[in-house]
């Protein structure tokens, strides 16, 4: 018995990280697909995930190490393409014949099968995203979880599992997919997520991103693994933190990776997208994640052609990050009173900008309100507070006030509060596009559950 006990590493549990080795991890080739943009072509932000993760699988070096998770929807994911290859676990391989046998990409499972298709128990995906993401340290294995789910049934119904892997310092990838409070309007409430970005920021090990385009999501991906699996932490093999990710169903046109793209900001959650048109007239910064990018590219169009104000987009691919930095600057500052005071990063990227802030996403206004103490200017915040019954996006943005035209009108009010613009212009824009009106926006979209 004391043979077998130390064949299997001791009579205790315990943490053996120094066993695991920072991995080879892929070069720049993996992530040019998604980087490059999708031309004409609409692709929403989780298919251009899922791509990466497929080009993840194939690495020579860490593709035998991805484990994608699934408790339901593999379909709408996307993730159905993996399974001629990779396959579905299951330790006495496939018993039975799938309802989709005929199918190109039919369910196959296999004892050496590479995905972990749960069913639907987000509880058990849970824990067994856990599980893998701690095999560095119990079995001196470094595995990459990537667990997927409708992003509802992530921080909010499993936020306690989520904690007890950070406490357990697992290490992986948790994506909320269907993310957003209007992107899913035809399935009910229990899909409509505006909030566990705020939830994630209630965890210490979660580096929470909303990504607006696929080209961010590659360089978050990368940063990911190195910060997880390279030379980093205390060990030498990784750092004791893991990787949140709000991505979407709806599809829009994905650009190529502008050229001298701040990737420094991106990382740190701000850089500047869209400079503003160049010109006379007021200014005004628009900060934007997530899905809501495309109106507010439309609302600086709007202000620019009719209204005669300037503004420029930035792409906040992470509130939480820019306001865990910012406490964390505080702390220092406070525990160091005669050190040089240091300056968050917002507030400094910000310092510079000219005129007011408006801050959207398709997240309740708390979201985007976490970095509101370190905004050096005056700003709005519109988001997706309430429930917000519609059965449309553009009608469902419209009620929350975030489309192109309420993003607008925003940037009119802000001005117009400090002398900038004459009040007038604001009612007059409102009267224009009847923003009373849930029936006047449009495009109508479908709100297909399919991503």
């Amino acid at each position: 018995m004391i043979g077998r006990r130390k064949a299997l590493g001791g009579f205790l549990p315990e943490r053996r990280p120094k066993a695991a080795k920072a991995l080879v991890l892929p070069g720049d080739k993996v992530y040019e697909g998604i980087r490059k943009g999708s031309g004409k072509q609409e692709v929403a932000t989780t298919m251009a995930f899922v791509r990466l993760v497929r080009e993840l699988a194939k690495d020579s070096e860490i593709g035998k190490r991805v484990v994608p998770i699934i408790p339901d929807e593999a379909r709408t994911f996307g993730l159905d393409s993996m399974f001629p290859t990779a396959k579905i676990y299951n330790p006495h391989g496939q018993t039975y014949t799938s309802v989709d046998a005929s199918l190109m990409l039919a369910y196959k499972e296999s004892e050496k099968g590479q995905l972990l298709h749960e069913g639907i128990n987000e509880a058990g995906s849970t824990a067994s995203f856990t599980a893998v993401g701690t095999s560095y340290a119990t079995h001196g294995e470094p595995m990459i979880p990537i667990y997927i789910f409708y992003s509802m049934f992530g921080f909010q119904r499993t936020g306690d599992g989520l904690y007890a892997a950070a406490d357990q310092m697992a290490r992986g990838f948790v994506l909320g997919a269907t993310a957003g409070r209007t992107t899913l309007t035809g399935e009910g409430l229990q899909h409509a997520d505006g909030h566990s970005l705020l939830l994630a920021a209630t965890n210490p090990a979660a580096v929470a991103y909303d990504p607006a385009w696929s080209f961010e999501i590659a360089h978050i991906v990368k940063d990911g693994l190195r910060r997880m699996y390279g030379e980093t932490g205390p060990d030498g093999n990784g750092e004791n933190v893991f990787y949140y990710m709000t991505i979407y169903n709806e599809p829009y046109q994905q650009p190529a990776e502008p050229e001298n793209l701040d990737v420094d900001g991106l990382l740190k959650g701000l850089y500047k997208y869209a400079d503003a048109p160049e010109g006379d007239g007021p200014e005004v910064q628009i900060l934007v994640s997530g899905v809501t990018m495309p109106d507010a590219l439309k609302a600086q169009k709007l202000l620019a052609e009719e209204w005669g104000v300037r503004a420029a987009v930035w792409s906040a691919t992470s509130w939480t990050e820019l306001r865990r930095e910012a406490v964390e600057i505080d702390h220092d500052n406070l525990l160091y009173p005669g050190s040089e005071p240091r300056v968050p990063f917002v507030t400094e990227k910000l310092k510079g900008a000219n005129g007011p802030v408006v801050a959207v996403s398709d997240w309740m206004r708390a979201v985007p309100d976490l970095i509101r103490p370190y905004v050096p200017t005056d700003m709005l915040t519109l988001g997706t507070d309430g429930f917000g019954f519609s059965d449309t996006r553009p009608a469902a943005r419209r009620k929350f006030l975030v489309d192109a035209e309420s993003i607008t009108v925003g940037a009119l009010s802000i001005l117009a509060k400090r002398g900038e613009v004459d009040h007038a212009k604001v009612l007059e824009a409102a009267t224009k596009y009847r923003l009373d009106d849930i029936t006047a926006a449009g495009p109508q979209t479908s709100d297909s559950g399919n991503a």
